[in-house]
């Protein structure tokens, strides 16, 4: 389940091909930038403007004047950026995404349809088809003792060999408000965190977070 073909339809983001050649989701996170500057320099100026560079935005994204985006940077057909966004860079946002007010982006991928509307923070993270971040929900993507992060589920430890490595949702994942995710946190496809938990390790798919010693099954 830690694998990417257990929990990410790959037809639904622009880095599908680019996500097929590793096992696990931060694998990737090395290369986001990398793999933005390639797309971009495949884009269609009919469908996408270049406002600056290493940034392409879809002509019919709406961007508001208030937000600031940083490249590299592709926002997709249909999404919508709204008032104070911060997108710092290294940022592939799919299409109908919602980038809220006042949301921070940094180092990540955003399949289509992904929301992450009110006060959020995302960085060194991959959020899959449809995914919902609550209002003031965030990952954390450094340890406070700055180690590197190790992805931990039960008694099977999987070192990533990176200092920054925020959370891993899988398609049609719904985190409720002010949550926070934990570095390493990796959540399994349709599954369901409650609002203002503290999240660390690996929820499997289909399962509901209420507290670290309540994870329930959804069927």
């Amino acid at each position: 389940m830690w694998h990417i073909e257990d929990m990410y339809d790959l037809s639904h983001s622009a880095a599908g091909e680019y996500l097929q050649q590793f096992t696990y989701p931060w694998e990737a996170l090395a290369g986001i930038s990398d793999l933005i500057l390639s797309l971009g320099a495949t884009l269609s100026e009919a469908e996408y403007d270049h406002p600056a560079p290493d940034v392409w935005i879809a002509k019919d994204a709406t961007v508001f004047p208030s937000a600031y985006i940083h490249g590299p940077c592709i926002i997709g057909h249909g999404t919508e950026v709204r008032q104070c966004a911060f997108i710092r860079g290294s940022a592939l946002v799919g299409d109908n995404c919602v980038v809220g007010n006042s949301t921070e982006l940094k180092n990540v991928i955003l399949f289509d349809n992904v929301q992450v509307p009110h006060y959020n923070y995302v960085g060194d993270s991959i959020l899959g088809y449809k995914a919902h971040m609550g209002a003031g929900s965030i990952t954390s993507n450094v340890k406070s003792d700055k180690l590197p992060v190790v992805i931990k589920n039960g008694d099977e430890h999987i070192p990533t060999g990176r200092k920054k490595v925020g959370a891993m949702l899988g398609d049609r994942v719904e985190v409720g408000c002010n949550s926070v995710l934990n570095p390493g946190t990796v959540i399994g496809r349709d599954s369901n965190v409650y609002p203002t938990s503290c999240v660390r390790g690996v929820i499997p798919a289909a399962h509901i977070y209420k507290d670290q010693q309540h994870i329930v099954a959804k069927y």
